[in-house]
């Protein structure tokens, strides 16, 4: 069991188990598939329905991920209608969502259930509602440092998921499968868990607490550890960037090794792989958030402004400023 768990939906039980999922226009239709999926396929392989699960919107009407399909939804969310689990699933553009009513509508759903959580940006909401108070969560990595910003009360940390009490909180689409998979396992059993992450040809080798990689190697590491490790001191030091030097020597290697280890692998050297990981963290800045540029720049490295727009522009082709313009 993890972080003060307790016996909340995370135990053996056969009774089904009512799941609202409350899809937000802007979520990643991965996100949703990996909440509800799971579920779908524990009830064909258990042979009966032990979640009775729904999607529902705020509107009535179907969200629209981020890849443009439509959600279809059973409905408008009333906090007023029982549910042992209420998930909120949320991707871009989650401030335009947290009117008073909504915000409202979440703590007295929550309070009514056994549990309830935020996938992905989903867990702004689940804050902004003062769910997460006192309680320790995550997010996705893109958002980790200004939500900690946002929410002082909460113990922010990079876990894959996260579950305090009667609340969880997911930084992703793949740590959500792996928190279904969880919550089947606890709830059905090994067996049942393993068919079910055997349906979706899935091999989880990481545990809610690893940390949310920058950089998702996949089997990478499996093929040169030496790559890899050097990738993650990378990302780990996007803001104070390592000399390659340094890099190589942690990775117990020497730097014209390394450069070799990144032609063959990437294609490119370790330098500009390393700068292109940071110009992308800058983008991300630029266009998703109203960090100040400056701010922005420190955060990714460059040592001014200035050197932070030079280093953007011949990257992307316009100017940070005029991209966030755009």
């Amino acid at each position: 069991m993890t972080k003060n768990e307790k016996a909340t939906i995370f135990r053996a039980e056969q009774s089904p188990l009512k799941v609202t999922l409350l899809v937000f226009s802007g979520a990643s239709i991965m996100c949703v598939a990996c909440a509800v999926d799971p579920l779908r396929a524990a009830n064909r392989i258990a042979g009966e329905t032990l979640f009775d699960f729904k999607l529902v919107s705020v509107t009535g009407e179907a969200p629209v991920t981020t890849c443009g399909l439509p959600v279809a939804v059973s409905g408008r969310f009333d906090a007023t209608e029982p549910t042992d689990v209420l998930v909120v699933v949320a991707g871009f553009g989650t401030q335009n969502y947290a009117t008073s009513a909504l915000l409202a509508g979440l703590r007295r759903a929550a309070r009514a259930a056994r549990a309830c959580g935020g996938v992905e940006a989903g867990t702004w909401l689940v804050a902004r509602a003062g769910l997460l108070e006192g309680r320790s969560a995550t997010t996705h990595w893109e958002d980790m440092e200004d939500f900690s910003s946002a929410f002082p009360g909460v113990d922010v940390r990079p876990d894959r998921y996260i579950i305090d009490g009667r609340v969880f909180t997911t930084g992703g689409a793949s740590p959500t499968l792996d928190l279904m998979l969880h919550l089947i396992r606890t709830r059905l059993g090994m067996a049942v868990a393993l068919d079910v992450a055997s349906a979706f040809i899935y091999d989880q080798a990481r545990v809610a607490t690893d940390a949310q990689p920058l950089v998702s190697l996949g089997r990478l590491d499996g093929y040169d550890p030496r790559l890899a490790q050097a990738i993650r001191l990378m990302e780990a030091h996007v803001d104070q960037p390592l000399t390659i030097e340094a890099i190589a020597k942690r990775a117990g290697v020497t730097a014209r090794t390394l450069e070799s280890i990144f032609r063959k692998s990437i294609g490119e050297t370790p330098g500009a792989y390393y700068l292109r990981l940071r110009l992308g963290a800058a983008r991300r800045l630029v266009v998703d958030t109203r960090v100040a540029m400056a701010d922005i720049a420190g955060r990714t490295g460059f040592s001014s402004a200035a050197a932070f727009s030079r280093a953007f522009s011949r990257a992307f082709g316009e100017a940070p400023v005029r991209l966030r313009r755009g």
